[in-house]
């Protein structure tokens, strides 16, 4: 039986004749290794703003895609790429001042010293991309992830992913550390970077150098962990310490999704030695990327070629241009911290016994799913009908952590309060068990962790 969370599970759930020929024939020519979201499958035809469209013109609001985070088919967006696509599409072999442009544009959101920018398709190609820049520069094959991080796919990346399950082993060179646990923040950055520091010293006992920290600075996978500010600042100076470099991985965390600023690393004052781009980059066109300082890369330039057939082609670059002038010119970074502030206090007045800490910064948020008890366990099994809960009510969202049992949710950048109120009703139904019969135990009002 396939346990991957919140996802369809052959004969858990009745569905009609039709739906299942589709699933048939789906995995009769996609095979066995792909997966459908939630309990009951969904089939959209049509995306819309914060609205994604069934087959039978039932909307859904949105509150999980990461990719269209500017809202699905946004206009001006998908203007753009029609644009160019009607032009020319052609790659980084020849010269173009739209990708040179773009390249501008984004190298100048990012602090100095990062000036240079390496285009890939997909999260996985440009954290693989970062890996081997990293060993190249320092010598090092050693890495240091979190303990249920997720960076992607290829056989490199997917060894630095323990969020990939039992099934993919890690590599051989790489170690996890834990994150701090909510109830301790004061020491935090304190604990994190002893971690690390254990890490290190059990590589190099091993006879491995150190390459990279490489952490999704939002922690996404992990649970969603923003806080506090700045406590990954030890950690990545034991890293350099040792040789090594950091990778921010934005692929989640980026472009604007923590408010406030359009990294998440910033959130620790830190530069990265390379951060690794992906997912809303596009808001729907693959594109993904790295941008570095420019000696991290001497080495690697000098030794090998780099070249992606489709990343930074011309259609991608007007793209992404028109990706950064969205968020600039509807002020979208301004409107996470709004929204997300009136977010973070709709979660915080829900009372429930089920509910434990509450984590987040701008638009992401997780919300930890407890058993109710005294020990405060976790619940995964609670947080699948949750989530399976506001599917049925027409509401969208996901759940990730160590144990699954952490509420995944990730409105659009261009979320308003309404639809907030939204959300946070249909949330409210489903934890007081009225919707289609979901059944979450209701308790009396009491304090949670915030």
């Amino acid at each position: 039986m396939d346990t991957t969370p919140n996802c369809y599970v052959p004969g858990e759930v009745a569905l009609p004749k039709d739906v299942e020929a589709q699933i048939d024939r789906r995995r009769s020519v996609m095979g066995s290794s792909y997966r459908l979201s939630y309990a009951r499958p969904l089939h959209f035809v049509r995306g819309e703003g914060v609205w994604l469209i069934d087959n039978h013109g039932e909307r859904y609001l949105d509150f999980y895609n990461n990719v269209a985070s500017l809202g699905h088919c946004h206009p001006s967006i998908v203007a753009a790429m029609s644009k160019q696509a009607q032009v020319l599409c052609t790659n980084t072999r020849y010269l173009d001042d739209t990708i040179l442009t773009f390249s501008e544009r984004l190298l100048a959101l990012f602090p100095d010293p990062i000036s240079s920018a390496i285009f890939t398709c997909t999260g996985s190609e440009a954290n693989d991309l970062a890996c081997r820049i990293a060993m190249s520069h320092t010598g090092g094959e050693g890495f240091i992830v979190s303990e249920h991080a997720y960076h992607g796919t290829t056989e490199l990346v997917a060894g630095m992913s323990p969020n990939l399950g039992q099934g993919v082993s890690l590599g051989r060179n790489v170690r996890t550390v834990p994150l701090p646990a909510s109830e301790r923040l004061t020491c935090a950055g304190s604990e994190f970077e002893a971690s690390v520091r254990t890490a290190i010293s059990d590589l190099n006992r091993r006879g491995v150098d150190v390459a990279a920290l490489l952490v999704d600075t939002l922690f996404s996978s992990d649970g969603v962990v923003p806080d506090p500010p700045g406590f990954l600042a030890g950690a990545v100076a034991a890293v350099r310490e040792a040789g090594g470099i950091f990778i921010a991985d934005e692929v989640q965390p980026g472009f604007g999704r923590t408010g406030g600023s359009m990294w998440g690393f910033l959130r620790h004052d830190l530069v990265p030695d390379i951060a690794t781009l992906g997912k809303p980059m596009g808001n729907g066109y693959p594109m993904a990327g790295i941008v570095a300082r420019p000696e991290v890369l001497t080495e690697f330039g000098r030794k090998a070629r780099y070249f992606n057939t489709f990343a930074g082609n011309t259609v991608a670059a007007a793209t992404g241009l028109a990706v950064l002038e969205a968020i600039e010119n509807e002020r979208l970074l301004e409107n996470a911290n709004i929204v997300g502030g009136y977010l973070r206090e709709r979660l915080g007045a829900l009372r429930h016994r089920c509910l434990g800490a509450v984590r987040g910064a701008g638009l992401f948020f997780g919300v930890d799913i407890v058993d109710g008890s005294d020990s405060r366990l976790p619940a995964p099994a609670s947080a699948k009908a949750i989530v399976n809960g506001l599917r049925a009510r027409r509401v969208l969202i996901g759940s990730t952590g160590k144990h699954d049992n952490t509420l995944k949710i990730r409105p659009p950048l261009i979320a308003t309060h309404e639809y907030v109120d939204v959300f946070i009703d249909a949330l409210q139904d489903v934890l007081s068990g009225t919707a289609h019969g979901m059944a979450v135990d209701q308790a009396s009002p009491g304090s949670r962790s915030a």
